[in-house]
């Protein structure tokens, strides 16, 4: 019982590490593709198996080499996951069974680990990531099964789970290679079943690898939105609808009081200027800014029927493909379009175009994630 608990420990512990997000950092960063930021690691050292008849014996003589190969991904600077291979042999060395004062000494009790692995970059969690550091520390948790010739007559391969928590090293060579010293700790039911006293086995390990990522490490900013900035062009948008409508019900006014043997006197009403929607990034969804925007627009349109408009989308070029920004122009050109006819504006006013990525119109990249009504 004791033994099942120490392993559920582990494993919320592991997806608590899978699960922490980076809040260390004042900019955002992401792996801009799902190939991005994929590696693979290979490392060797040593294992010591914490059996209690070991621990009788000595654990100097229980010390066994290990090899380890990994792969995973990095989501971003600060968490990841990976799966790891590990294992060669085990050695108990047990009185379990045996004449009083003697020893039965267990050899190459051969298995192999299988580990699925959170991992959690402290360094770059608490000091903020940096491209260049040359030294970071990174904690690791997660659950895994062991296969080996366990319990009974020793005869068949079973799979036991364990559980198990580590940290690591990493000396950043360059963007495609790191050197790694490693240490776990881990525990899971014992593999020499009815040979050992004990029900539970732990087992603590040391290696030293490298790894390689596939590409080199990328990782892309996603800044905060300048809300100000949208603000702004919102409050003036209002501002001039304001003073269009203030016109028109003067105009209006004015046609009321004539006398019909007055000259009729017209009002020239102007029309509020273009319009821009803005995005996020990646996103073609409207924000409830933007559909304030459109919903006005939307009036003065419908109030001049002879008119014609074009909604033109753009992406930002400085980030995501040629062909993947075209798709968000359209995308977004598309949304905007939808939006004005649900709001009762005549299609055949209206033609949309996609531009693509684009370069910097209003002074900011971001600005540039845009649809334009005009």
């Amino acid at each position: 019982m004791k033994s099942k608990l120490v392993i559920l420990s582990l494993l919320l512990a592991g997806a608590s590490t899978v699960m922490a997000q980076n809040e260390g950092t004042k900019d955002r960063f992401y792996s801009e593709k799902f190939k991005d930021n994929i590696f693979i690691s290979a490392g060797v050292g040593a294992q010591v198996n914490v059996n209690p008849d070991n621990s009788d014996y000595g654990l100097g003589d229980a010390i066994t080499p290990l090899i380890q190969i990994s792969v995973g991904k990095l989501f971003n600077p600060v968490w990841g996951i990976r799966g790891q291979v590990a294992g060669m042999w085990s050695t108990l060395y047990s009185k379990y069974g045996m004449p009083s004062g003697t020893y039965n000494e267990i050899k190459n009790k051969k298995y192999v680990t299988l580990h699925a692995d959170g991992m959690m970059n402290l360094t770059n969690l608490f000091a903020g990531y940096k491209e260049n550091r040359v030294f970071t520390i990174s904690a690791f948790a997660g659950p895994g099964l062991t296969f080996a010739k366990a319990f009974g007559n020793q005869k068949n391969i079973n799979a036991l789970i364990n559980g198990s928590v580590g940290l690591m090293g990493q000396f950043n060579v360059n963007r495609y290679l790191d050197i790694n010293l490693e240490a776990r700790g881990e525990v899971s039911p014992s593999m020499f079943g009815s040979e050992s006293s004990g029900y539970t086995d732990g087992a603590v390990s040391l290696t030293a690898g490298v790894t390689y990522t596939f590409g080199g490490k990328k990782f892309v900013t996603c800044p905060k939105v300048d809300e100000s900035a949208i603000n702004d062009e919102v409050n003036r948008y209002r501002d001039e609808l304001a003073t269009a409508q203030s016109d028109l019900a003067n105009a209006k006014n004015a046609l009321a009081n004539v006398k019909p043997e007055t000259k009729e006197v017209i009002k020239e009403v102007q029309i509020a200027g273009p319009r821009a929607v803005f995005f996020e990034i990646g996103r073609t969804k409207i924000s409830d800014r933007g559909m304030v925007n459109l919903q006005l627009a939307a009036k003065i349109i419908k109030a001049n029927p002879d008119k014609k408009y074009k909604i033109t989308g753009y992406a930002d070029k400085a980030t995501g493909s040629v062909k993947l920004n075209q798709q968000l122009s359209d995308k977004r050109a598309q949304v905007v379009y939808d939006a004005l006819i649900k709001e009762g504006v005549d299609a055949t006013q209206l033609e949309i175009l996609g531009n693509g990525g684009t370069d910097n119109m209003f002074g900011k990249d971001k600005l540039n994630r845009v649809v334009i009504l005009e």
